[in-house]
C-alpha cells in the first residue's frame, strides 16, 4: 500500500471540500423548487400571482451560490463521485513551487 503524503492529504481534502459545496448546492436548489412549488399552489388558491417574488429574490440568492460553488471553486453515490472527480483534477494539477 503507498504511503500517504501530505499532498496527498491536502488533495484529498480540498476534493472532499468542493465535493461537500456541490452537494450543498444541489440541496439548495431541491429546497428551493420544493417550497416555490408549493408557495405557487397557495398563490393559484387565494387568486394572486404573489409566489414570483420570493421564487425571484430566491432564485437570484441560488443564482449566486452556483456561480460560486461551480464557476469560482470550480457520492458511494454523487458525493462519491464529486469527490474522485476533483482528486483527479487536483492531481492533475501542476504545483507552481
Amino acid at each position: 500500500m503507498k504511503a500517504s503524503t501530505p499532498q496527498d492529504k491536502n488533495l484529498e481534502h480540498l476534493a472532499r471540500k468542493r465535493a461537500g459545496a456541490k452537494i450543498g448546492w444541489y440541496i439548495h436548489a431541491t429546497v428551493f423548487i420544493a417550497v416555490n412549488l408549493m408557495l405557487l399552489a397557495l398563490s393559484a388558491l387565494s387568486g394572486r400571482h404573489w409566489a414570483v417574488y420570493p421564487a425571484f429574490g430566491w432564485g437570484i440568492g441560488l443564482a449566486v451560490h452556483g456561480a460560486v460553488v461551480f464557476l469560482v471553486a470550480g457520492g458511494a453515490g454523487l458525493h462519491e463521485r464529486l469527490v474522485q472527480r476533483e482528486r483527479k483534477r487536483l492531481s492533475l494539477q501542476r504545483d507552481p513551487w
